[in-house]
């Protein structure tokens, strides 16, 4: 990678628009994903961003099996895998040498059910900057060093007051409004919004990227310190740099480049002479925590503004990016397809306990010094049982069978004249998809017809547009008949028996796209 494309500021413009369906405050990887989201549904969204340049620093560097299929869903996973790399093996370092190595990130085999498997290191920056571009081509843009000063709210919608980078004020209508501005959220204090959650050990961390000579790439390098502090550094891919990590702190400390150079050479057998360019420093503090409501009438907290995780295990910044993957579809649905209001409510029901969760394993992660990172962190297991979208209409499933509220996963099928495709090939889009499985009757005439709302995919049966050819449809969603409603992030929401599947398809949506359900076939 060229240096420039590193650390150069991406000066992003556009036009300001006075009126919009969706204004999202800020530009990191939450209100990236939500923009690209909104805009593949024809959205309106205003993306805005105080900093005056997209986010330089490694930070989260961990992308979870599952937000690499949310990224699939998207269009850039490509992107995303060539900017990465697996994490390599520790190396253990102790007067100057290394003294052995350990597998910290579990490496597991794919599966059809689930074809990306590991974890994926990718340094933010790398992650910001892709993220971007797919924004940009899909006619979207950030406005740079513009900051969201204020705003109020109506029954109709929210009135946001923004400064241009130039000091001016310029007022923005929009529909909903969506905080994506991180863990000291200004839409978030605004509103009044408390934060509640565990206490973790005080202390302090130095984070940098830098360059460092003499120190090999293909391991993450750990020093262990007398006062049970640590050190870390892990050669970011497709890059020159460390990101580095310095625990060895009870008050705070500088971040200044002298600073993480003296800190490095006190802590490690590096010399400063070994240390180059500092790209990006910052000073962290350990903080836990989860907004008591996502939801304040038309605005919502996603990411870091909702939920602040410790980054031991990886797992803020993809619960963060899925928050907006859930958020995002909803609001295509009640701005563009009709649906009622209360699909909303849904979102804070179903991400605010997934925020719980993740936030007490990531502080246990924390607080016990665990340095194993194996599957259970992957958020594949992540589901909606219990969500009001979701209906299991099947009896006498047998234990360990896929339910209604649970992650759709992957199969590889073949079209019939052996052209070969993958489930999630069906299901990439904004569109809800029916699985008809095993010949299952459904009436498609009965059923919405715009192809931006619904695709009906038959599996086997007399006339199918899939065919299971080496039994995996069939291992992971079971043998059939039966009617599977997949929603656009991937979740199964309705699955029923066969008999009365197009009713209850139609009853199902109704929840989604309103009554009538939708203009049919």
């Amino acid at each position: 990678m060229e240096l420039n494309s590193v650390k150069d500021s991406v000066h992003v413009t556009g036009s300001l628009p006075t009126d919009v369906d969706v204004l999202i405050a800020g530009a990191g990887p939450t209100g990236l994903t939500l923009g690209i989201d909104l805009a593949r549904r024809g959205v309106r969204a205003l993306l805005v961003e105080r900093q005056d340049r997209l986010s330089p620093g490694a930070r989260g560097t961990g992308l979870q099996p599952r937000t690499q299929e949310v990224y699939a869903d998207l269009g850039l996973l490509d992107a995303i895998q060539a900017a990465g790399a697996p994490y390599p093996p520790v190396a253990l370092w102790q007067d100057g040498r290394i003294t052995g190595t350990h597998t910290m990130v579990e490496r597991v085999a794919p599966t059809p059910a689930a074809p990306w498997s590991d974890a994926l290191m990718v340094p933010q920056f790398r992650t910001v900057r892709l993220l971007h571009e797919r924004l940009r081509g899909l006619g979207g843009s950030v406005l740079l060093g513009t900051e969201l000063t204020d705003f109020d709210q109506d029954a109709d919608g929210v009135t946001a007051r923004l400064r241009l980078p130039d000091g001016a004020l310029r007022t923005v209508r929009a529909g909903y409004l969506v905080a994506a501005d991180g863990g000291r959220s200004t839409v978030r204090r605004a509103l009044g919004t408390t934060m509640s959650g565990p206490s973790l050990p005080a202390g302090a961390a130095l984070l940098a990227d830098l360059r460092i000579e003499g120190l090999d790439r293909d391991h993450w390098h750990r020093w262990m310190l007398p006062n049970g502090g640590f050190v870390m550094a892990l050669p970011l891919a497709g890059t020159d740099y460390f990101q580095t990590l310095v625990a060895a702190f009870t008050e705070v400390p500088d971040a200044t480049p002298e600073a993480v150079h003296a800190a490095l050479a006190r802590h490690t057998h590096l010399s400063t002479e070994q240390l180059g360019e500092v790209l990006w420093s910052s000073v962290y503090r350990p903080r836990a925590g989860m907004a008591d409501t996502f939801r304040t009438g038309r605005v919502f907290l996603a990411g870091d503004a909702a939920h602040i995780h410790s980054p031991a295990g990886g797992q803020g910044l993809n619960t963060s990016v899925q928050d907006a993957y859930n958020l995002g579809w909803k609001l295509g649905q009640v701005l563009r397809h009709g649906a009622p209001d209360a699909l909303l409510d849904t979102y804070e029901a179903e991400r605010r306990p997934i925020a719980a969760r993740i936030l007490e394993t990531s502080t246990r992660l924390h607080t016990t010094g665990s340095m194993h990172r194996g599957r259970d962190l992957h958020q594949l297991d992540i589901g909606y049982p219990d969500s009001t979208l979701t209906r299991e209409l099947r009896t006498d499933l047998p234990e360990g069978a896929l339910r209604a509220g649970d992650r759709a996963p992957d199969a590889p099928c073949h079209t019939p004249d052996g052209k070969p495709v993958r489930l999630f090939d069906t299901y990439r889009g904004p569109h809800f998809t029916l699985l008809a499985l095993g010949g299952a009757a459904v009436d498609e005439a009965a059923l919405p017809a715009d192809p931006a709302l619904l695709r009906v995919v038959r599996v086997g049966g007399p006339a199918p547009d899939l065919i299971d050819t080496d039994g995996h449809v069939r291992d992971a969603y079971g043998p059939g008949p039966a009617a599977l409603l997949i929603r656009p992030d991937g979740y199964l929401a309705l699955a029923a028996p066969d008999g009365d599947a197009t009713e209850q398809v139609r009853a199902a949506l109704t929840a989604y796209l309103g009554e009538p359900a939708a203009q049919t076939r």
